[in-house]
Order: structure tokens, then sequence, then C-alpha cells
């Protein structure tokens, strides 16, 4: 109906000059017919032209005053020709209308308000703000200075009406033909093709979003490290294991009982396997001893140490724990040259926020062979980093229960234009590496990370959480760039 209401028009005449008006002329709805005038003008029927009228329309306090006057006129009619006081006379309007009512009552000096009277300084007024706004709720258009003092008021807020001007485009017709979009076997058998108007291709138009699985940042980057690994000749280490016993997390690295590292606090323990039932004896019995007593020249920690608590079942904390069974079972065959790297998840018991999780990925690399030196360790480290784009490194020294000497790694960012700590180093010491049955002359030096830390730099997050766990953000994940090496 609003299609054929425009275009018959429009074959009598030049232009329908307001959308709005013409709508109401023909009795049919505004919305409808600004639909139909869209889909004209996009098939060229006609040419459209946009209108916009600003109005103004009463808000909900606006509506108020307008139904039942203004909150200063109602105060002026509630106060009696002696006078009320003001706890009576604010009972009588409402907290709301006494307040603003008391303001502009003043301001227009109608009312004089005391400590706790409230009289008359005028015998009668009009309601100026109330004219004002059924006038403008009838459509009038009051003049600007009363248009401000309502806008201060907010009693009234602005609308922009939206319309169209139309006159006949270069494809018009006086009744639209639906276009073909198909060309099918009875309209060539027909004939009916030579006459059939088909819907022109749109060759610009998107096609359908390809749905399919996307690759977590933290993922990317893991890959990129592991080629790093691979192109420097490390072979992975299985890390399958996320439940460990502290024996080999904690007591065959070196690290006394009496650790702060293996309290609860910092530490998930297990309740249920609680304990490990298979420990290699002969070696359980060497690294009690080292503890105790010592030897290899080193004293030891001179306590008893508990064959329960090394029964200990408990989530990972590092991978060094698999690294400690990858050199006890390269110490039980004839001695080659290893190296070693992993990637995978560590859990500890610390608080959430912006960059600790109690669940993250540590990244791990070590060099077992004959007479490695610090300084083995620092060209290795220089030749990882620098192909994660960090060439300028410092060391400092720092405590490791399992490795002496131990430096922190720090890299200079040329992005942050700052010293950013990346990751820990060390030599294994001899207190961990003999027990297991090691040549003596065989060093290891290694060094760690998390994976976390790169992958926030490279993709600008500033807090983990919306990188791993429950709160992240899937749309982070869709749109993420293209892992580039660089931190």
């Amino acid at each position: 109906m609003a299609e054929e209401a425009v275009l018959g028009f429009l074959e009598k005449n030049e232009e329908i000059k307001d959308s709005g008006e013409f709508a109401v002329e023909k009795g049919i709805s505004h919305e409808e017919i600004v639909n139909v005038i869209k889909s004209l003008n996009g098939f060229r029927f006609v040419d459209a032209q946009d209108i916009k009228k600003e109005r103004w329309q009463l808000t909900a306090e606006g509506k108020t005053y307008a139904a039942n006057g203004s909150p200063e006129f109602q105060l002026l009619m509630a106060v009696p020709p002696e006078g009320i006081s003001r706890v009576e006379l604010q009972k009588k309007l409402g907290d709301s209308v006494f307040k603003i009512g008391c303001q502009q009552a003043i301001k227009n000096k109608w009312v004089e308000v005391g400590k706790s009277q409230v009289s008359r300084k005028v015998a009668h007024v009009d309601d100026s703000v109330k004219d004002m706004l059924v006038k403008i709720n009838n459509g009038e258009a009051p003049n600007k200075e009363d248009i401000d003092a309502l806008k201060r008021r907010k009693l009234i807020s602005p609308q922009v009406w939206k319309g169209y001007s139309v006159k006949k485009g270069p494809n018009y017709a006086p009744k639209r033909r639906k276009p073909a979009t198909d060309l099918t076997r009875e309209n060539l058998q027909s004939g009916e093709w030579k006459d059939l108007q088909f819907k022109e291709y749109n060759f610009l138009a998107k096609g359908f979003p390809i749905e399919g699985g996307y690759l977590h940042p933290l993922l990317k980057v893991r890959r990129q490290m592991q080629m790093i690994f691979l192109q420097m000749g490390f072979e992975e280490m299985p890390t399958n294991n996320y439940v460990e016993s502290s024996f080999w997390n904690f007591d065959a690295l070196f690290q006394p009982q009496q650790h702060p590292a293996r309290d609860s606090h910092d530490t998930f323990f297990l309740k249920e396997p609680s304990t490990t039932k298979t420990l290699p004896e002969d070696y359980v019995e060497r690294v009690k001893q080292i503890h105790e007593s010592g030897g290899h020249g080193s004293r030891g920690y001179g306590y008893d140490w508990k064959r329960e608590e090394a029964n200990k079942n408990l989530l990972r904390t590092h991978t060094t724990a698999v690294s400690s069974r990858m050199l006890y079972a390269l110490a039980k065959k004839p001695f080659e040259a290893k190296r070693y790297y992993s990637i995978d998840r560590v859990f500890r018991n610390e608080a959430v926020d912006r960059t600790h999780l109690a669940e993250f990925h540590q990244i791990e690399g070590l060099i077992c062979d004959r007479g490695l030196s610090l300084g083995d360790l620092q060209g290795v480290l220089h030749d990882f980093f620098s192909r994660l784009g960090m060439s300028k490194l410092r060391f400092k020294p720092a405590y490791n229960p399992y490795t002496e000497p131990s430096m922190e790694i720090f890299g200079y960012h040329e992005g942050l234009k700052k010293w950013v700590e990346v990751g820990n180093s060390g030599m294994f010491r001899p207190e961990m590496l003999l027990p297991m049955g090691l040549p003596e002359d065989v060093t290891v030096i290694a060094w760690g990370l998390s994976l976390e830390r790169p992958t926030m730099i490279l993709y600008g997050i500033d807090n983990i959480r919306d990188l791993f766990g429950h709160k992240v953000d899937l749309g982070l994940i869709k749109s993420n760039p293209i892992c580039r090496i660089g931190l």
C-alpha cells in the first residue's frame, strides 16, 4: 500500500517534499513510508534526500509538571495567607516538590522562608513553566530563552525527527516489478526469460564468515618457542605428569624438607592418592645421605630427612621435577651429552592478581655435558634470547637451592625502553647430580621463564587473567594477530 502510494503520487507530481506530511495525508504510518522509500531508493526507482528537524519533547519530570503544575507554583498555592510551618509544608508537598519548589520560589521572590515558617510575598502568580511545557507538548515552539531555562532544569530534551524528500529516480516506473533471482527451466521452456528483469549481481557483497577453530596466543608463542629450541638442537622432555611426588619435585633437587616452598600455602598437596608407592630405593638412600650429612665436598643440611615427606604427592610446582627424572634416567646409561627442553603447566598456591595465577606455564631448557662453565651458560642464553628479539642481556646473582651459581636474567625491551626480568638460570649443584650417578666431570646448565610473560608483552596484555583462565574474552582469541617473535 505504501509503495503504491509513493510511486502513484510521483507519477503525477514532481516531488514528495516531506515524507512526514505525506504519511499524514495518506493515513499511513511514517515508519512504513520510510522503509518503502529506502527500498525504492536502493533500486534507483526514486532519489531520496534526508530531512532532519529538531523538536523538543518533555522529560518524565516535565510531563509531571505539565499535568500538576511546577513545584514552585504548587508550593505557593500550598502556603496560606497567614503562612505555614516548614515541617507541615514539607509533609503536605513531599520532599522532592518541597525542595525544588523552595529553591525556585525563593529565586522568583514569591515566598519568604524562615527557620521555621514559610510565608507568601505575592498574592497570585501565573505558572509560566507549566504553560511553556503544555505549549511544547502541543507542538508549539517557544522562544530561545524559555528553551534554555527548561533545558537547564532538565524538563525538556531534544528529539531529532528524520524524514525524506523524494523525486523520481533513473529507474522510475509506476509499478515495481520484482526482479528474478534465478533462471529456471520453466522460464526457458515458456520463453518468459525474454521479458524477465533479473536482479543484478553484487560482486562486492561479503560471503558468510568462515567458522573454524582459532589458536590461542599462548599456543602461538609456545610454538615459536618450540621452534627456537628445535633449531638449537634440543629435544622435548615428556611432561604429561601433572601429579608428582615431593621426592622428584623437591628432594632430588637438593631442596631441604623445611624449605618454605614446601608449605601447604605455597604448594597444592593431594588428598587422594596422598603418597607415592614407587621410588628408586638406592637413589632415595643417596639423596637422604646428601641431605643429612652431605658428601662430594658438601656438608649437607644436617637434619633428619623423613621419607614420609618425600612420599607426599603434589601438583608439580615446576617442570624441573621432569628434568630431575630425565637426568636420573640419563645417569643409568653410558653417558652422552644431551639438550632437553620442556614447555608445560605448573601449579602454585598463590594469590591471583594481575601478574599471578595459581596455574601457569613454565619454559625450561637444560644442557648436560662435560666441562660446561658459567660462560657457556651465558653464551647459550645470549643465543636463545637473541632469537626472541632480545640481544641485550644483563645477569644478576641470585639464590636457588639446586643451582650454584644462580643468575636472574634481564633483557632490554626496545618497545618499553627499559630492562625487564625475563628468566632465571644457573648450574645444577653437584649435590643434585652426583647422587644420580652422573660422572663427576659432567655439569648441567639450565634456565627457565614463564610462557605468559613474553606472550603478554607481545600482545600488549597487562592483566594475566585476560590471557589465561575463565575470564578470557573469546573475541581476543578470534582476532589476535599472527605471532611475530620480537619481545
